[in-house]
């Protein structure tokens, strides 16, 4: 995995050309859609805006993914030619399911959303794609295509359907060191819930979350930032430990080999997250 961005990532509607800079702002990256967030009378508008925002030297290639509509989508084949024209290199597939799917997406970074009953089932052939760079699920498509009616229970955590299909997504992604992006949190009131979902994201090891509102992003960024505790925890151990990393005991804890691979997680993320406040 070469890119490796940081975790706070926002959409943005392509028919909303005037909101795309402010997002670019407020996020890591801004995940432009032509998909769900566009209404269908609107989709060659939403081209359009994009390949004006591309020629004005607006878009921000290296902090920016465009989703483009499913490759069974009639419009599919409109946001590849779009591609094609504006030499847009990281694109997020909507509906992912099939490897042909990705026939004509040539060798750019995809982040193969999974959000069908085919997508779960197929995720890690999907995985194993040469273009693919990442993997994106989504419940709600999810349990639609199953023929339910809802992804979470009453107190708000998602039904063991979702929970199996974000584990899944998640193995197949970081078993071949691909970025494993978590679903998006749809109550926008629903602060704290977001806040532990991205808190259990980032201890699994997700590595961002896409927010839906501008005020979800910082919520987002914060959770994924390791806590000062944390930080200080993982500079204490390797200063104990130095470079001899067997198996050890460490403040009353056995450490070995994942002990110091999570405690060097730590401090990337820490180390990124300063970075990111800064800025």
């Amino acid at each position: 995995m070469t890119w490796t961005p940081q975790p706070a990532w926002l959409f943005c509607p392509a028919d909303r050309p005037d909101r795309y800079v402010k997002a670019l702002q407020r996020s890591d990256i801004v995940v432009l859609d032509l998909e769900d967030a566009v209404a269908p009378g609107r989709k060659r508008a939403a081209r359009d805006a994009v390949e004006v925002l591309i020629n004005e030297g607006v878009y921000d290639m290296e902090r920016t993914v465009l989703r483009i509509n499913a490759a069974s989508s009639p419009e599919h084949a409109e946001d590849v030619t779009l591609l094609d024209r504006a030499g847009v290199g990281r694109v997020m597939l909507a509906k992912t399911e099939r490897l042909a799917d990705l026939d004509h997406l040539g060798d750019r970074n995809v982040i193969a959303l999974i959000e069908t009953p085919l997508g779960v089932e197929r995720c890690e052939a999907l995985a194993d794609a040469n273009p693919v760079a990442g993997l994106m699920w989504g419940a709600d498509d999810l349990v639609a295509g199953l023929g339910g009616t809802s992804s979470r229970r009453p107190d708000g955590g998602y039904r063991d359907v979702g929970r199996y299909a974000r584990s899944r997504v998640l193995i197949a992604a970081k078993a071949r060191h691909l970025l494993a992006i978590d679903a998006v949190h749809m109550d926008i009131d629903d602060i704290e819930g977001l806040r532990a979902e991205c808190e259990d994201a980032a201890a699994v090891g997700f590595d961002a979350t896409v927010a839906i509102h501008p005020s979800q992003v910082e919520v987002i960024r914060r959770a994924y930032a390791p806590s000062p505790e944390q930080a200080d925890w993982a500079v204490r151990l390797f200063a104990a430990v130095g470079q001899e990393r067997g198996v050890a005991t460490f403040e009353g804890r056995m450490v070995d080999g994942p002990v110091y691979a999570q405690a060097e997680r730590i401090l990337r993320w820490a180390a990124a997250s300063a970075q990111g406040f800064d800025e």
